[in-house]
């Protein structure tokens, strides 16, 4: 029987089980993952937050499915007070560079300025409080990599940090970095908005 979990992924360890590189690797969490596990899509080493789990192959075609947009919404921290311009250009689109095709421009996405969430779990190198910056929420249904991070840049504006807070309607909740939940396969597909086949 396949199974179903969600991770908080701790800031500067890797998306996988397995590298050649010397990085720290989802096996080092406390818990004891059964055989097959895999992680479905990634968060880069510099990024932390809601990270699936699964055993099952076909949910992870279904979730990657390029005809299937699935929101994901971050939460950012940024250096220096962005200016209602600079949203609506990452609100409408910016040229990014991504490796293979050069030059993309963004498809259009939610950005909003929020206050910094309570209870935001400690983390190292943090940037200082007493600098300008900003908070965003960015929801968007597309991922190239490092895409939110170099859409902030193409603004002018350095990520410092970059927590994934959800997938569709599952969301990172009380999880602190480290912690694992098991969720059941109708909550999985619930959360997650799937229909039981997908169509080419």
């Amino acid at each position: 029987m396949d199974r179903y979990f969600i991770i908080y992924k701790p800031y500067k360890m890797v998306s996988q089980f397995v590298s050649s590189h010397k990085v720290h690797l989802l096996g080092e969490l406390n818990f004891k993952f059964p055989e097959g596990i895999h992680a479905i899509g990634r968060l880069d080493a510099d990024s932390e937050g809601l990270l699936l789990l699964t055993t099952d192959k076909s949910m992870t075609g279904r979730l990657l499915h390029p005809k299937l947009k699935h929101k994901r919404t971050y939460i950012v921290q940024v250096e220096k007070v962005v200016t209602e311009e600079a949203l609506q250009k990452l609100r409408t689109g910016v040229e990014i560079l991504v490796k293979g095709r050069g030059s993309y421009f963004t498809q259009p996405c939610e950005v909003h300025v929020i206050e910094k969430p309570q209870n935001l779990p400690e983390r190292g190198h943090s940037y200082r409080e007493n600098l300008p910056q900003s908070w965003l929420e960015i929801t968007l249904t597309e991922g190239k990599n490092r895409q939110i991070r170099k859409m902030c840049s193409a603004v002018r504006h350095d990520c410092k940090r970059l927590i994934r807070w959800s997938i569709v309607d599952l969301k990172l909740g009380n999880l602190r970095p480290g912690e694992v939940k098991e969720l059941f396969r109708d909550e999985m597909f619930k959360y997650l908005a799937f229909e039981e086949k997908v169509k080419d």
